[in-house]
């Protein structure tokens, strides 16, 4: 897991150089035939890279972008208008039936379907109409991280090229450099707070929020913890009941509109009593951890992710665990 986090920047530099006609290819298609409707379908940190891609869609792109129920499809066959619709899917393997049977069903019924996949040839990347690999090689460790990354920088790509956005397609180019200064940031003060614990609260908010999503899945796969993401917005109502004396918080206050506010969250949390981890830029001077920056504040939550998944492989390595075979969990999930 830690070889391959690292090895993220070598990976999306490789993307960077594929594909690029074909993304220009896309967006174009999109600009010349507005999309009635905008879905994604994804499962796991898939689906967490589909919320940052939804987040950018509609924040540069005014589309409102909805999560599909899978089962909508697979299970209950509802009678879903296709035509003209756009479906995002985005997956490591593109073997899950319940990710492959939605994007065949929107393609016969008229959608434009894209699969941001890392393997092409997977069953979804032969039904969708536009595939778009994601380069990043073989994964071998259960916990996906450079697959992840990569599919950060897809959905990235795919908004940047729709939206014909030079200024953030030249940032998109800079991430390999961003991504490579993550992975020596020093986030072994985290470990002190974490190896013991046996919960834990992750909190973003807008943009970060698909980065507490997945980090908080990536404590329960490797770390055996029991860890739950909120938004910052989210946290006063029910899940502030849960805050005592020491309870372990990491808070993700990426550059943008929602800092503020998750800085100050964080201030009210230690009042509280809670054991406050604050990763944010260099320039707040509340933060116990460093959070990188890209090249502009809609790209942080990639560099962000990476300076993560550093600290989340030695932690698992602290609690005694194997962060690449977490128990009970295969590379490949099939579900219906």
């Amino acid at each position: 897991m830690l070889k391959e986090a690292c090895s993220s920047a070598e990976f999306v530099a490789q993307q960077l150089t594929q594909d690029k006609e074909r993304y220009v290819a896309l967006g174009q298609h999109l600009r010349d035939h507005p999309p009635s409707s905008v879905l994604t379908v994804a499962r796991g940190s898939s689906d967490h890279a589909a919320n940052y891609a939804a987040y950018l869609i509609m924040a540069r792109l005014g589309r409102i972008v909805a999560s599909l129920p899978m089962s909508l499809v697979t299970l209950n066959k509802a009678p879903l208008h296709a035509k003209d619709a756009l479906a995002i899917a985005i997956s490591q393997s593109g073997q899950s039936p319940d990710v492959v049977e939605p994007i065949r069903y929107f393609r016969e019924g008229g959608a434009t379907t894209v699969a941001l996949v890392n393997d092409a040839a997977s069953p979804l990347g032969q039904i969708a109409e536009w595939t778009m690999p994601l380069h990043a090689g073989p994964e071998l460790s259960v916990a996906a991280t450079k697959s992840f990354i990569t599919s950060l920088v897809a959905g990235a790509r795919l908004a940047a090229n729709w939206q014909n956005d030079a200024e953030f397609l030249n940032a998109i180019e800079q991430l390999p450099e961003a991504l490579d200064a993550a992975t020596q940031l020093d986030w072994s003060n985290a470990l002190e707070v974490l190896a013991p614990a046996s919960r834990i609260m992750v909190v973003g908010r807008g943009i970060s929020f698909p980065v507490a999503l997945e980090s908080a899945l990536k404590f329960k796969e490797t770390s055996a913890i029991q860890a739950e993401a909120f938004s910052g917005a989210e946290i006063k109502h029910g899940p502030m009941a849960l805050i005592d004396d020491g309870y372990p918080l990491l808070i993700f206050a990426t550059r943008g509109a929602t800092q503020a506010g998750l800085i100050s969250l964080a201030a009210e949390m230690r009042g509280r009593g809670a054991n406050v981890l604050l990763a944010a830029p260099s320039d707040v001077a509340e933060r116990n951890l460093t959070l990188p920056t890209a090249a502009t504040p809609d790209l942080d939550p990639i560099a962000a992710i990476q300076a993560f998944y550093v600290m989340a492989a030695n932690l698992s390595i602290a609690r005694g665990l194997n962060p690449d075979t977490p128990r009970h969990l295969n590379k490949v999930t099939k579900t219906h």
